[in-house]
């Protein structure tokens, strides 16, 4: 370091020493070595070098060749730089850019040093490019963890939910309020479910609404009587703050998909976060990706309870879409201990929602703070609400029809109070009509997945165990009907608001000797089974298709038929065969069957003793 010092500093000198006069030559010292510089040089014309190269002059102040320094200006040009040093001044200071160790070279013709750690540049730079990419991962990090929370937060707030955009009608164009009307639910300009609330409603809307804590719920009843109407009837009410809503799926991975949707997470695949940390495995499918999902739902649920003073709600409807095989029961099974620890902690509300039975089946069996109080089975309307909706509905299609009308009550009576059948035939021009082809497509339905087939091959005969065990418990139901209208008509009371029959699920299984077979009647929608584990048919039309099928001239000996032909088909399956080995043309088997087995098994034993 020293001797670099001693040599800029005796390059400094000779540049600063003045020259000569009167000398064509001057001597200049640079970084230590000794250069010998015309006095015309950078003056001479090209004849003039080309004299000087033909007759060269030997140098007289050096011995070793001399070579031009081309950079250097010429005399005339060029001013030296008056530069101060301590070798002259004493202590002066010295005029130069400093240039700290590491920096890499300095001096005249270089540019100015910057600030380093260490003597070398690529590590300089490798150590500045970790530096940052380190101080900006942990700040990215941080910052996408909080906006994660933040975008569930505003899945729950007042105002667009995506599940209550879709139920509402938006190019529907309603009728006008009839002034002249007698009928107040012709005068009203709100849809005809406002003029029509379910007594279910009012056990719903605290539920939805958050004021209901400490339990979650099962919504559990027939397909189309009302539960998801009376969902978004309460999301309406509040503007779904606070509560959020998806369907489920057979298919766990557009579940997956669906979930988030409605709480606004995307599952970390909007991350840039590669080159900071190592990104969380995938290799556990659509259950791990569930589960991270209800890891950051709980935390935003821990930060808003306190300000909301009330837990928020996550509605899971249609459960039973989820497959009742291993995946999908561990699936509700994961659902369930989130909705157990929400509960039980107030932060948040689980509601499910099912036309099944197996699902509550299923949870029934872990569920502590899923009480039989707490839960819901809706049924239909009965004559008298289901004749005021349809006249509504009608109304609202621009065709006004007085609750009078035998034609709206014939209708209503053919499909009962299942409000999917009367949004149907209250919008149909001729609604008798359209109650008997809906009959007549259920009946038809009906028979193709259990229709009987007399004297059937052994290949189908457990679908006809099947079909015929179903049979016997639909004609059981038909049986009830008419005892409840024998008695109806003994006490001189209409027959038309009969409740649909209901026979316990324990009987049921003694009726059809097989307890297997209820839960696909139920997955059918052939049968429905609520909380109270009673068995009823599905609906109105189910039930008039069954009296018509079973009405038919020889149906009880079609029936007996089959059963018939099953045993015998099973008596079939238990024959053993005998096969007698070595016997000869002319040689005789002899058998016989002797019921005495008993009395021969006891005279053996008594001449023993």
């Amino acid at each position: 370091m020293a001797g670099r010092s001693q040599r800029r500093l005796l390059s400094l000198t000779a540049l600063t020493r003045p020259r000569p006069s009167g000398s064509h030559t001057h001597a200049t010292v640079i970084a230590g070595r000794q250069y010998t510089i015309p006095a015309n040089h950078g003056t001479t014309t090209p004849n003039e070098r080309n004299k000087n190269v033909a007759s060269p002059k030997k140098p007289t102040h050096t011995t070793r060749k001399q070579t031009p320094v081309s950079h250097i200006p010429s005399p005339t040009t060029f001013e030296y730089p008056q530069a101060r040093h301590e070798v002259h001044e004493g202590t002066a200071a010295i005029s130069m850019p400093f240039n700290p160790p590491g920096g890499g070279p300095s001096g005249p013709g270089t540019s100015g040093g910057g600030f380093s750690f260490t003597n070398s540049p690529v590590l300089d730079a490798i150590l500045t490019t970790a530096i940052g990419l380190g101080a900006g991962g942990i700040a990215y990090v941080k910052w996408y963890k909080k906006n994660v929370l933040d975008k569930i937060e505003d899945a729950f707030a007042a105002g667009y939910d995506p599940a209550l955009e879709l139920a509402k009608a938006h190019v529907v164009k309603r009728a006008p309020p009839d002034e002249d009307a007698t009928d107040p639910i012709f005068t009203e300009v709100e849809p005809w479910t406002h003029s029509l609330r379910r007594k279910e409603q009012d056990m719903i809307d605290p539920i939805i609404h958050g004021e209901e804590a400490g339990h979650y719920f099962m919504l559990l009843g027939p397909k189309g009587s009302g539960k998801g109407t009376m969902i978004f009837e309460s999301m309406a009410k509040c503007n779904a703050e606070g509560v959020s809503m998806c369907d489920a799926h057979p298919d766990l991975e557009v579940f997956r998909l669906r979930l988030g949707k409605a709480l606004n997470f995307e599952y970390n695949e909007d991350t840039q976060t590669g080159l900071f940390q190592r990104r969380d495995p995938r290799e556990g499918g659509p259950a791990l990706d569930i589960e991270r999902a209800m890891n950051k739902l709980e935390k935003v649920a821990l930060r808003c309870a306190p300000v909301r003073n009330k837990p928020l709600v996550l509605v899971i409807n249609n459960v039973h879409f989820f497959q009742n095989d291993e995946e999908g029961r561990n699936m509700l099974l994961q659902l369930q201990q989130k909705a157990e620890a929400w509960a039980a902690s107030g932060v948040l509300t689980m509601v499910f929602s099912s036309d099944d039975f197996w699902p509550f089946h299923v949870m029934r069996r872990n569920g502590s703070r899923m009480h039989a109080s707490f839960l819901l089975s809706d049924r239909d309307l009965n004559s008298e609400e289901a004749l005021h909706a349809a006249a509504r509905i009608r109304h609202d299609t621009g065709r006004l029809t007085s609750i009078e009308n035998p034609e709206l009550q014939k209708a209503v009576s053919l499909v009962g109070g299942r409000l999917s059948y009367l949004n149907k035939v209250s919008k149909a021009k001729d609604m008798v009509g359209m109650a008997k082809h809906l009959l007549e497509v259920e009946k038809a339905w009906l028979q193709s997945q259990i229709g009987l087939i007399p004297d059937c091959d052994d290949d189908v005969m457990d679908e006809q165990k099947w079909s015929s065990c179903s049979w016997l418990l639909l004609h059981e139901f038909v049986k009830l009907r008419e005892e409840q209208i024998a008695a109806r008509e003994e006490a001189g009371e209409s027959t038309d608001n009969l409740p649909l029959p209901s026979i316990p699920y324990w009987r049921c299984r003694q009726i059809m000797t097989r307890a297997d077979f209820m839960e696909e009647l139920d997955r059918l929608n052939i049968i429905s089974i609520d909380i109270q584990h009673d068995v009823r048919p599905d609906s109105n039309l189910i039930l008039h298709a069954a009296q018509e099928v079973t009405q038919e001239e020889g149906f009880d000996d079609l029936l007996n038929n089959v059963r018939d032909r099953i045993d015998e088909i099973e008596s079939l399956h238990r024959t053993r065969e005998l096969t007698f080995k070595d016997l000869g043309k002319g040689d005789m088997v002899r058998l016989a069957v002797d019921k005495r087995g008993e009395e021969l098994l006891a005279t053996i034993n008594d001449d023993d003793d």
